[in-house]
């Protein structure tokens, strides 16, 4: 625990914390509250979810745009703006869907606020890789371990609000939310003091080409591609197995036992290079999977979920400290607003197509294999030749003891 608290007691660690948490809530809440009120107003799920995807399209595609922007004039820019168009944005579109507007007009407005979403993770994430080397990887894993609570807290928040108002209800705390955290962060002192780094003119992907970055993304596209497929494959599960009640609780469960793991990881002292680490964690994440498909007791799912979920928030807390090592000075936010696109676009892609594989014969069987196959595929990625990053050669898991 003294390692946590050595975090905590940094200056700006409670605002980051706090408001990072709130400024992400709304890419777990506004999804699902989006579905839900078109769902509503129109009686479709087809067109329900089309809107739902457009939000996370365009929020996937805009942010690495901004997280450059934000690296060549300040983060804080660029969050303050968004504190201003989001709220109106959410606004507009709830209005859209409730007067039943025709469906361009819901898709277009849904793509409009999630090109407007607070660009708050990416940011957080830069900030942290500007505080002491010693305490950074147990940021890091503070910041996972939120991460994964953001989409415990957000859908339960949605589901809660939509029984006892209305999805629109949902859509406007996620609102309040987002702009409450973006706020918190942009405000907050790191953020004030920051100064961009001296940088000429770059080439549209010189950030994603970087030696290394290949290979996170890659690596982190094929996890992600995986946790979208269970994601979907244990409601189906839960359904089949005549408890679907228990689908929100068999995610949760999966989620706390990412979050331990993370919690548990972030106080250790671990020698061992950044790149094997990586390769380790993704291997436990796809040794957690690889039981799942031949399960048929909810329960046992259970359990081996929260066993699974361990490897999951240390893996990502690694992925970030090796992205913070490698992204140039000059590009940390535009850096960590492509892993978040990545992630955000992978999920959702797996999502997709582990439900296209419920539909056929293959079931909920078919969709559980995709996801170990996908984490098989992150750990191969990581041992394919290439352009090695250069990184410091003294631990990067070493921490301050108070």
């Amino acid at each position: 625990m003294r390692s946590y608290l050595t975090v905590w007691r940094l200056p700006s660690a409670p605002v980051l914390l706090l408001s990072g948490f709130a400024g992400r809530l709304p890419s777990s809440m506004v999804p699902l509250a989006l579905l839900l009120m078109v769902q509503e107003q129109t009686g479709s799920y087809a067109v329900a979810g089309g809107v739902s995807a457009t939000y996370g399209i365009a929020t996937a595609i805009i942010a690495p745009v901004l997280g450059r922007l934000a690296d060549r004039r300040s983060p804080r820019v660029v969050l303050l703006s968004q504190s201003a168009v989001y709220p109106l944005l959410l606004a507009l579109v709830a209005a859209v869907v409730i007067a039943d507007a025709p469906v361009p007009a819901m898709l277009a407005a849904a793509g409009a606020v999630g090109a407007s979403t607070p660009l708050v993770a990416g940011t957080v994430r830069a900030l942290w890789s500007r505080v002491d080397a010693r305490v950074r990887p147990t940021a890091y894993a503070l910041d996972a371990t939120a991460t994964e609570l953001v989409f415990v807290a957000g859908p339960m928040l949605v589901a809660l609000l939509a029984f006892v108002a209305s999805p629109s209800i949902a859509l406007a705390i996620a609102g309040v939310l987002g702009v409450a955290g973006a706020l918190g962060v942009a405000t907050s002192a790191p953020m004030r003091s920051w100064v961009p780094a001296a940088s000429g003119r770059r080439p549209l992907f010189a950030t994603v080409t970087t030696p290394g970055m290949p290979r996170i993304l890659l690596s982190g596209t094929a996890l992600m591609l995986g946790i979208g497929a269970l994601e979907v494959a244990v409601p189906a599960f839960a359904d089949a197995a005549g408890s679907p009640g228990m689908s929100g609780l068999l995610l949760a469960v999966w989620a706390l036992g990412s979050a331990g793991g993370g919690l548990w990881f972030g106080a250790r002292m671990i020698s061992t290079t950044l790149p094997r680490q990586y390769r380790w964690g993704l291997l436990g994440v796809t040794i957690g999977l690889a039981p799942l498909a031949v399960v048929s007791s909810p329960w046992l799912l259970g359990v081996l979920l929260f066993l699974g979920g361990t490897a999951i928030a240390p893996t990502l807390t690694v992925q970030s400290s090796l992205v913070g090592s490698i992204a140039p000075a000059s590009a940390t936010t535009e850096a960590f607003t492509w892993l978040s696109t990545v992630s955000f676009g992978a999920s959702a892609i797996g999502a997709a197509v582990g439900g296209a594989l419920i539909e056929t014969s293959f079931g909920v069987a078919g969709a559980l294999v995709l996801a170990t196959a996908a984490g098989a595929l992150a750990v191969l990625v990581t041992l394919l030749p290439g352009r090695r990053p250069t990184l410091p050669t003294a631990t990067q898991r070493d921490v301050v003891h108070a």
